[in-house]
């Protein structure tokens, strides 16, 4: 399996997990929280076959990388990006985040810039600001996240089920856009993460990108759901699009949180139009 050196704990290297697949021009798909890539299955398919290259990776703490105990937070995050996008000598590239990985994609235009990217793609935002605060009245109130934290501390399989469950609004998508097999596979998936990192991660979620936003130069496409029960699409999505002199949005009426499942036809369709595949967007 490949991996790349991102930085050491203890003496022991940090290693991302990722996969290269297909040639063309690169689209790097970043999962999200608590997942790893092999939850993008339904984006990366049909982007092969519509003639790019596609990687995935693991975020550190999750999948198949290293799970050390520091390095959960948005400069760590993106500096493995970087190092990845340096390694591999991507060029032009498409950036693809679905939650906790539209942080990356925000975070990493405004930190290295658009000399290796050239779109950006947001799925289910986290920007601009996720948390409640005095100068952001439309957030979430702190002890929501403080909540989800002595969740994960208290019974952290239990809090897996209870976020699955939030994440596809399973009550309405149950037997329809999720089977009851995908739903335990993610599960599963979110097993696989640390402890450490699913509890830390859970502060970086609500990393405030409000600075990040102004320095993103390039196109971006953020797609959501206006049913998301994880990120509520009036705070993300809908607020975000404006501060977006080049953001499109694309609001899916009555869609969850996790889109590149349950919505996956509409989400490619949303993303070959962006990326300039026509003939896959028609179909």
């Amino acid at each position: 399996m490949p991996f790349i050196t991102v930085g050491t704990e203890n003496n022991t290297a940090i290693d991302i997990y990722y996969e290269d697949h297909g040639s063309g021009q690169p689209v790097v798909l970043i999962h999200g929280f608590p997942f790893n890539g092999a939850t993008m299955e339904k984006l990366a398919n049909p982007l092969l076959n519509a003639g790019y290259r596609v990687i995935t990776y693991d975020r550190r703490g999750f999948g198949a990388s290293s799970q050390p105990d520091t390095g959960y937070d948005y400069d760590t995050f993106t500096a493995d990006l970087d190092t990845l996008m340096t390694e591999l000598d991507l060029r032009d590239t498409i950036l693809v985040g679905h939650s906790m990985g539209t942080g990356e994609v925000t975070r990493y235009l405004s930190r290295y810039g658009s000399d290796r990217v050239s779109r950006g793609v947001l799925l289910s935002p986290l920007a601009p600001f996720l948390r409640k605060t005095s100068d952001n009245p439309e957030g979430v109130d702190g002890s929501v996240f403080d909540g989800f934290k002595q969740a994960v501390l208290a019974d952290r399989f239990a809090y897996l089920t209870a976020f699955c469950t939030s994440f596809f609004n399973y009550d309405k998508t149950k037997g329809k856009q999720v089977s009851e097999e995908a739903f335990r596979a993610h599960w599963a998936i979110g097993r696989l993460a640390s402890a450490s990192a699913t509890y830390q991660c859970i502060d970086a979620i609500s990393t405030d990108f409000r600075p990040d936003v102004p320095r993103i130069d390039v196109p971006i496409l953020i797609v959501q759901g206006d049913q998301d029960a994880v990120l509520p699409y009036p705070v993300t999505g809908q607020r975000l699009a404006p501060m977006l002199p080049n953001g499109k949005l694309v609001t899916l009426k009555g869609a969850p949180h996790g889109i590149p499942w349950t919505h996956a036809d509409e989400v490619n369709k949303a993303i070959m139009d962006f990326i300039g595949a026509p003939a896959m967007a028609r179909a």
